[in-house]
């Protein structure tokens, strides 16, 4: 399987990819890390606006289901709270043009705890 990944260079990111090319190297595979500047502040744009659209998405998802979760009996509540919290601490580790729905997002899910 091949895959690109598209992501800002900084130190947390280079660590991560280096770590899964070894790993990837470790079982049979190819690996390597290519580093790139977009071509123009035009791809810069559209590569960040991806970025943020997708997260934008997942925090929304979050925000429906917190909001869902509201209606919810108690069990059920600490059960998503969970859940949610798990969620948003993934979504955070690749947020790396915070959108206003995490923000909207984190703000249930504190809500709903």
């Amino acid at each position: 399987m091949d895959g690109l990944v598209s992501l800002p260079l900084d130190a947390r990111n280079k660590e991560r990819l280096e770590w899964l090319a070894d790993e990837v190297i470790e079982s049979g595979g190819e690996a390597s890390i290519w580093l790139a500047d977009p071509s123009s502040s035009l791809d810069e744009r559209t590569i960040v606006a991806k970025l943020s659209a997708d997260i934008a998405g997942e925090y929304r998802a979050v925000a429906a289901a917190a909001s869902a979760a509201q209606e919810s009996d108690p069990a059920t509540q600490r059960r998503t709270l969970a859940r949610l919290r798990r969620e948003l601490a993934r979504i955070r580790q690749r947020d790396y043009f915070p959108p206003a729905d995490g923000e909207k997002a984190r703000r249930l899910v504190v809500d709903l705890g």
